[in-house]
């Protein structure tokens, strides 16, 4: 017999839990689908080496947002949040850049190599973080169509509202955001190139671009929406890894009456009559639901989920271009004691209870981006490392640890026809040595290590081209434009399918916010 439910969700990734606690919330009968044996997507935690965890891809916590963890009440369902109090520490070649959360150890470092720079970190920062509240407003909401119906005008009222509400000031601000090259902006401010390497980095996370190039800037304020327990801008990370926030989301959504099934890959959305009518699993059973919200990649939805020929042509040939390849490589290692970094000698421990990164300039940024997209990989990485375990330690054996390595840029596409499965050995003894030669008994210290090439990411999680947030965040990617244009509020060229993934607004990171929004609109719909 047919199973019958009110709304399918494909995909038991975050947005996807997000989007059916919502639903169940609002007295809708819901179906969960997983293809994978568990609930999560990249937000996951797994042992990689015997007696250590840790999270396999989404390693940090910030722009999860604070109403989707209240409505769902994540705490009672067992998520704790532990804020990384130490700030940055930024490796250069003899020396470091090591900012705290504490104004005056800010000023005193910065002063070591610009004291004009010194003087203008609180204006940048205070500047970056108004204007990335205003949009922050925008994210909550389902962006506008390009010529679109009275939900559409309504909806650029909201956002017009929102970015009203700047001083002109910081209009003007927005503006230069949204059209400068992340290189050109950081250059007009600052004159350290330690202090631009560091803010270059929240740049190109997951953005396989060069510095310089036009629109780069605005990922600054994507990365500026976040908090961690009410701080704004501070980040943390989950007890027990990002796994315990897809076990909150699953416990959350089963307390509501969603059921969810894994090891469940969907093979095709069913439509009967220009709608869509169910899905048909891989393994041939058929559910049906008049709603579908899909937590996959664009790509797969529009042209393998659903029937690519159905699609207008201007359609068909967006989503084919729709760029997807985030230059990602992602590490986890074991380790026999934590790293000795020549620069901190005799310094205590507080470094390693935040982020520790290898990004010295823009010019190394370039460097890397260049290499990538000339040779396949960089050839000096540019590294964010943490390590969970000086907070969380059950995530490894007493005196052990676990580093989490978020590693750009490694182009999808490799010369010459290679594979990344040829390579993959040999790429991640680059990342290690980067690190070692900062830190000398790092490699040493590598008792085990997880890789995750942009082509194992495709495959397990079915993110086209690794891409991380399920398609680049450029301007033309963007808002109204997400994933392309015409479909930007979650409702997908088919009646009843709707996006609730990254690829939809406000894009990636662990926000919760493209569940949230598509959650919303299928109510209004159904």
């Amino acid at each position: 017999m047919t199973d019958r439910v009110d709304v399918i969700v494909i995909g038991g990734g975050h947005n996807g839990l997000v989007c059916a606690s919502y639903l169940a919330a609002a007295g809708r009968k819901v179906l969960v689908l997983e293809a994978r044996d568990r609930v999560g997507g990249a937000a996951l935690t797994e042992e990689f080496h015997p007696g250590f965890r840790n999270s396999v891809y989404s390693y940090s916590i910030s722009l999860l947002h604070p109403k989707v963890m209240a409505d769902l009440d994540l705490a009672a369902h067992g998520l704790e949040v532990l804020e990384r109090p130490a700030g940055t520490l930024s490796m250069l070649d003899g020396d470091h850049l090591q900012l705290t959360r504490d104004d005056r150890q800010v000023h005193e470092e910065l002063a070591r190599f610009s004291r004009r720079d010194a003087e203008r970190i609180g204006a940048f920062e205070a500047e970056i973080g108004e204007v990335a509240m205003a949009l922050r407003a925008l994210a909550m909401e389902a962006p506008p169509n390009f010529g679109g119906g009275w939900r559409d005008a309504l909806a650029l009222l909201k956002g017009g509202n929102a970015l009203r509400k700047l001083s002109s000031k910081h209009q003007m601000v927005l503006g230069e955001l949204m059209t400068r090259s992340l290189g050109d902006h950081l250059d007009a401010w600052f004159e350290s190139e330690a202090l631009k390497g560091l803010f270059g980095f929240e740049g190109i996370i997951g953005n396989f671009r060069d510095p310089y190039d036009a629109g780069t800037a605005y990922v600054l304020l994507h990365h500026a929406f976040g908090e961690v327990n009410g701080k704004a801008g501070a980040w943390g990370i989950a007890r027990g890894g990002m796994g315990a926030i897809s076990d909150a989301m699953a416990a959350a959504a089963r307390a509501r009456g969603v059921r969810i099934e894994t090891g469940a890959p969907v093979a095709k959305i069913l439509v009967e009559n220009g709608a869509a009518c169910g899905v048909l699993t891989e393994d041939g059973r058929e559910y049906r639901a008049p709603a579908i919200a899909a937590n996959v990649h664009p790509q797969l939805l529009l042209t393998r989920l659903l029937d690519a020929q159905t699609l207008e042509p201007d359609d068909r040939r967006r989503i084919d271009a729709y760029r997807s390849h985030s230059a990602t490589l992602r590490m986890n290692v074991a380790l026999s004691e934590l790293p000795r970094f020549t620069t901190m000698q005799g310094r205590d421990d507080f470094h390693f209870l935040g982020a520790i990164e290898f990004s010295p300039s823009l010019g190394y940024l370039q460097d890397a981006y260049r290499d990538a997209r000339d040779l396949g990989w960089a050839r000096r990485p540019v590294i964010s490392m943490q390590i969970p375990t000086t907070q969380d330690d059950s995530l490894a054996p007493p005196g052990g640890h676990v580093a989490s390595l978020f590693c750009q840029h490694f182009n999808r596409h490799l010369p010459d026809g290679r594979s990344w499965d040829d390579v993959r050995e040999q790429v991640a003894d680059v990342v290690i040595d980067t690190i070692d030669a900062h830190a000398p008994n790092f490699r040493a210290s590598v008792v085990g290590r997880q890789i995750k090439t942009p082509l194992d990411i495709e495959r397990d999680l079915g993110m086209i081209g690794g891409d991380i947030f399920h398609g680049a965040l450029h301007l033309d990617q963007f808002y109204s434009l997400r994933p392309i244009p015409g479909h930007a509020g979650y409702r997908m060229p088919t009646k009843g399918v709707y996006l609730c993934g990254s690829g939809a607004h406000p894009g990636g990171g662990v926000s919760g916010l493209p569940g949230h929004n598509a959650a919303r609109v299928i109510l209004r719909d159904h």
